[in-house]
C-alpha cells in the first residue's frame, strides 16, 4: 500500500498532519507512557502535558532502495577521478543488519522523545472512559445553539458571498433580459440579409437598409448595457443559530473531611476528584458539578473550598447523602436529569449511622441515579460502612465501589470505575 506523507509546514515549522499521523501510529506506546506518567504526578500537575519516549527503532519510515544486481546510471557532482566509460567497482555487500557500528564515544540514540500538549495528554488518558447510561429522555429546552446553513440571503458580508450561486443568478438574469432584444435583433438581421440579396428600387432599398442597420445597432447597444453582475444577483450564505437538544447531567462529588481523614488520605481523595473534574469538563460540555464536603454535618461548597478548605470534625456520612437527596429534589428532578455521584471516604463512620446510609441509598437515592461510585481510602481492614455498601452493591447494578491503599492506585481505580462499557 502506498502512503503519501504530507510534509507541508504549519506554524512554527511544524506539520500538524504528520503529528496526528505519528500519534495514531504510536497510540499504544503513548497510552502506556501516559499511564506511567500520571502515577507520579502531584495534584497540580495532573492536567499538564508530558514528555514521551519511544524506542527510536520504531520511528523509522519505510524507504525504497535498489536491490542487488541490475545496471544503473548515476550522476555524482564533483567527480574528479572518473570519466565516461570507466568501470567503478561495486561496494562490498555487508551481511549484517541495519544497525550502527560500535563507537568508542559513548554516544547513541535508543529512544525518540517528543512533547505531548495538555489537550493531547488528556485525550489519551480519557479516551476509554465515559459516564454510563447517559440516556435520559428529557432534553434541555434552552441552552446550546448550533450554527447551521439556512439557504441564501440577498444581504450579508463579502466573506459570505456564494460565487457560484451569484454567477448562476446573474447568468439567468442576463438571459431573461436579453431574450426580447435577441429575438428582435435576429429578425432585423434576417430582414437585412434578405434585403441585401434582393434587387429593389434603389431609393427605397437604401432607406430600408439604413433603418435596419440603425435598428440592429440600437438592439446591440441595449444588449451591451445589461450588466454582467448586478447587486441584485449577489447571494450570501445564510447561517442561523439552531437550538440543539442536549442531555442534562449533574455529578455530585461527596468528600469526607472528618478528623479520621489525615492529610495523606485527603490528598488522595482530592487527586481522585481533580481527575474526575478534568474528565467531566473535558468530555461533556453540558454537565453541572455539585461539590459536598462533610464531617458531622454536610455543606455544599464551591470548587475552591472543596479542594482547599481545611474544615474538619467528626464523621456522619449520612449527612452528605441527605443533603444530596435534598438538592436532587429541589434542583435536579430525576425525570429531567442524568444524575451521577462519586463519594470518597476512609470508611470511618459514627456508630449506628452506616445502616442509615444503606437505607438512604437503597430506598431513596439509587432509584434516582444513573451511577454511584464509592472509593474507600483505607490501607487497613474495612469498617462497617464498607460492609453496608457491599449490600447496596448487591441490590443495585448502578452502584460500584473500590478501595485505594496508595496514591499509585488512584488512576487504575478511576479507569475501572468509569471504563467504557462494551456495546
Amino acid at each position: 500500500m502506498t502512503q503519501i506523507i504530507d510534509r507541508r509546514i504549519n506554524g512554527k515549522h511544524k506539520s500538524a498532519v504528520n503529528r496526528q499521523r505519528f500519534l495514531r501510529r504510536f497510540r499504544q506506546q503513548i497510552k502506556k507512557a501516559v499511564s506511567d506518567a500520571i502515577d507520579s504526578r502531584s495534584i497540580t500537575e495532573v492536567d499538564h502535558g508530558e514528555k514521551i519516549n519511544i524506542p527510536s527503532k520504531d520511528t523509522h519510515e519505510p524507504v525504497f532502495g535498489h536491490g542487488p544486481g541490475g545496471r544503473r546510471d548515476a550522476v555524482h557532482p564533483g567527480n574528479k577521478e572518473f570519466v565516461s566509460g570507466d568501470r567503478v567497482a561495486r561496494p562490498p555487500n555487508s551481511g549484517g543488519g541495519g544497525g550502527s557500528e560500535a563507537s568508542n564515544q559513548g554516544e547513541g540514540e535508543d529512544e525518540f522523545a517528543f512533547q505531548l500538549s495538555r489537550e493531547e495528554f488528556l485525550e489519551f488518558f480519557f479516551e476509554d472512559l465515559e459516564l454510563p447510561d447517559l440516556v435520559k429522555t428529557q432534553l434541555t429546552k434552552v441552552t446550546s445553539f448550533k450554527s447551521v446553513r439556512a439557504g441564501y440571503s440577498t444581504t450579508g458580508v463579502p466573506s459570505n458571498i456564494d460565487i457560484v450561486r451569484s454567477l448562476t443568478g446573474a447568468l439567468a438574469r442576463r438571459i431573461a433580459l436579453r431574450a426580447p432584444y435577441s429575438v428582435e435583433l435576429k429578425e432585423a438581421q434576417t430582414a437585412l440579409t434578405a434585403l441585401l440579396s434582393t434587387p429593389q428600387n434603389e431609393g427605397e432599398h437604401t432607406t430600408r437598409i439604413q433603418e435596419l442597420e440603425e435598428e440592429i445597432r440600437r438592439l446591440e447597444d441595449k444588449i451591451a448595457t445589461i450588466p454582467f453582475v448586478d447587486t441584485f444577483d449577489l447571494r450570501y450564505r445564510n447561517r442561523i443559530q439552531k437550538p440543539t437538544p442536549s442531555t442534562q447531567a449533574v455529578m455530585f462529588c461527596l468528600m469526607d473531611v472528618s478528623g479520621s481523614m489525615d492529610e495523606i488520605r485527603k490528598e488522595m481523595a482530592k487527586r481522585f476528584f481533580i481527575l474526575l473534574y478534568l474528565f467531566l469538563t473535558k468530555t461533556y460540555e453540558n454537565i453541572q458539578v455539585v461539590f459536598i464536603r462533610h464531617h458531622t454535618t454536610a455543606k455544599e461548597v464551591n470548587e475552591e473550598d472543596f479542594f482547599y478548605s481545611r474544615e474538619t470534625g467528626g464523621t456522619v456520612v449520612s449527612s452528605a447523602l441527605e443533603l444530596m437527596l435534598k438538592i436532587i429534589k429541589e434542583r435536579f428532578p430525576s425525570d429531567d436529569w442524568n444524575i451521577y455521584a462519586a463519594q470518597a471516604s476512609d470508611g470511618d463512620n459514627w456508630d449506628g449511622d452506616s445502616p442509615n446510609c444503606r437505607t438512604l441509598l437503597n430506598d431513596n437515592i439509587m432509584p434516582l441515579l444513573q451511577y454511584f461510585a464509592y472509593i474507600e481510602i483505607m490501607p487497613h481492614n474495612h469498617q462497617s460502612l464498607w460492609r453496608h455498601y457491599e449490600g447496596v452493591k448487591v441490590q443495585n447494578r448502578n452502584f460500584d465501589m473500590q478501595s485505594i491503599d496508595s496514591a499509585n492506585e488512584i488512576y487504575p481505580v478511576f479507569r475501572k470505575l468509569f471504563a467504557r462499557k462494551p456495546a
